[in-house]
């Protein structure tokens, strides 16, 4: 990790508790316990996390990421890229979230079935390494939200000190800043899983169509974006800030998602934005 950087000032974070208090206080919850395996994707929540229970355990802290068919392999590398930063013990197992029964129906608790059967994979991994316990990053901003992963986590016994401690992502963030983790700013994670409606089917092939349209949109140089499938409809989501790029390339856009598979693509106006299929939940529909 590089050098810390000067402690923000406490006004700027949620309760008034500073960055270093936050640090401490996570780093007081995770020092006792006798070895912690970190559910760790490699965003800004698992990374911090790692981090901390790195600074907390030493080497009776190790990061487990799970290769599934819902991460898109640019994420895949960026956990090993910043898990070698952090000097961690970082292990990479397979998980087949489609083979979890429920998931690939894709209901509105899909994150639950997902959760609970990498939990149980995490878990047992844990006992064989000799670690106490499993912790991963659900934030308190998160908990307001439609958020089965986290009844998983509860129904497992699954530590979450961000939760525990009322934590919030901005805060985290300022964390990860304070810590020089060089992803302290890196654009919010979901599983790929994420693009499709609620009870639409999930496929490898549609993992893999809506991954090679995301891929497309980032090596134009978008910073964040999802493409929402439709089945014959793309629907991209990118911020105002990346508005100008899909613009300017639109014709080079159209030919490439055409030839995945989509006889029509859209760009929606709200913009980017997280959960957005959620939306359907509050409604009481499903489209």
């Amino acid at each position: 990790m590089t050098d810390k950087i000067p402690p923000m000032n406490e006004s700027t974070v949620p309760g008034h508790h500073s960055t270093e208090d936050r640090i401490d206080q996570v780093v007081e919850y995770l020092k006792n316990i006798n070895g912690v395996l970190v559910a760790y994707s490699g965003g800004v929540d698992s990374s911090t996390l790692a981090a901390l229970a790195h600074l907390a355990l030493g080497e009776r802290c190790v990061a487990v990421t799970a290769e599934g068919q819902t991460l898109p392999a640019r994420e895949l590398e960026s956990s090993r890229s910043t898990a070698r930063s952090l000097g961690i013990r970082h292990i990479i197992i397979p998980y087949n979230e489609l083979e979890e029964p429920e998931f690939a129906n894709n209901p509105i608790d899909r994150c639950y079935h997902c959760k609970n059967g990498l939990f149980r994979e995490l878990k047992k991994l844990a006992r064989e390494l000799g670690l106490k316990a499993v912790a991963e990053g659900t934030n308190a901003s998160e908990l307001t939200g439609h958020r089965p992963g986290h009844k998983a986590a509860i129904e497992n016994g699954i530590l979450t000190p961000f939760a525990d401690l009322g934590i919030a992502k901005s805060e985290i963030r300022q964390m990860a800043k304070y810590l020089g983790l060089p992803i302290w700013d890196k654009p919010q994670l979901a599983c790929l899983s994420s693009r499709f409606p609620y009870g639409r089917t999930i496929t490898v092939q549609g993992l893999q169509k809506v991954e090679t349209a995301e891929d497309y949109l980032f090596d134009l140089g978008v910073s964040q974006c999802r493409v929402r499938d439709h089945e014959d409809i793309a629907r991209i989501e990118v911020s105002g800030d990346d508005l100008h790029i899909i613009l300017k390339h639109m014709d080079d856009i159209v030919g490439v998602f055409k030839e995945l598979g989509y006889t029509y693509i859209t760009l929606d106006l709200e913009g980017f934005r997280s959960g957005s299929f959620d939306i359907a939940i509050k409604a009481g529909t499903r489209e």
